[in-house]
């Protein structure tokens, strides 16, 4: 096995390929579940960003197993100035991005998806770039469960979500307002 890996890396674009495709196969190793009071925390993972960018996404799923609804924020990370839950809508075709007021609601017996081109965890004012095959931790609070530090293995640029066919989503900025507004426009193809 390992006389064919040392082939593989030998064939340099082979080498190169095999090691991305491992690369995105290990964030769903890495990533773990976490449980606050009646809250259920499960794959969660970020995309990579390109050096100089100043904003990143990270995803999870989120289960209410409680009675009572719960609000979802983050409270902060290491790796950014400023961690959000955001929402995307789309407007006469220009998908607009914004931070969910008082919390992103999870209803009791609700599982809600934050995935890419939907609701999601934006790191603003990054302090350096998400690099592929490392983790970003973020503290995420729940106005009732209490709070829980979950780590996101980072997968490459434009990778889909652990489980999900490959493409991704991808997404062109258009521009980026001062109050925390940011609109996207679907590539034309």
């Amino acid at each position: 096995m390992i006389e064919r890996m040392q082939a593989y890396a030998r064939g340099g674009l082979v080498g190169a390929m095999t090691l991305a495709v491992l690369q995105l196969a290990t964030v769903g190793v890495q990533a773990a579940d976490y449980d606050v009071g009646s809250i259920h925390i499960a794959q969660p993972w970020a995309r990579a960003t390109p050096k100089g960018a100043s904003a990143g996404a990270a995803y999870l799923t989120v289960t209410n197993n409680g009675t009572a609804p719960d609000r979802l924020s983050c409270a902060g990370t290491d790796a950014a100035a400023q961690c959000q839950i955001h929402t995307m809508s789309m407007d006469n075709g220009v998908m607009k991005m914004r931070p969910v007021e008082g919390g992103l609601e999870i209803k009791p017996g609700e599982t809600v998806a934050l995935k890419p081109g939907s609701d999601h965890v934006m790191l603003m004012n990054l302090k350096h770039p998400l690099e592929a095959g490392n983790t970003v931790e973020a503290t995420l609070q729940f106005e009732k469960a209490g709070t829980v530090k979950v780590a996101f293995p980072i997968a490459a640029i434009g990778a889909a979500a652990p489980g999900a066919a490959a493409g991704g989503g991808s997404m062109m900025m258009e521009g980026h307002g001062s109050g925390g507004n940011m609109m996207m426009q679907s590539p034309k193809h």
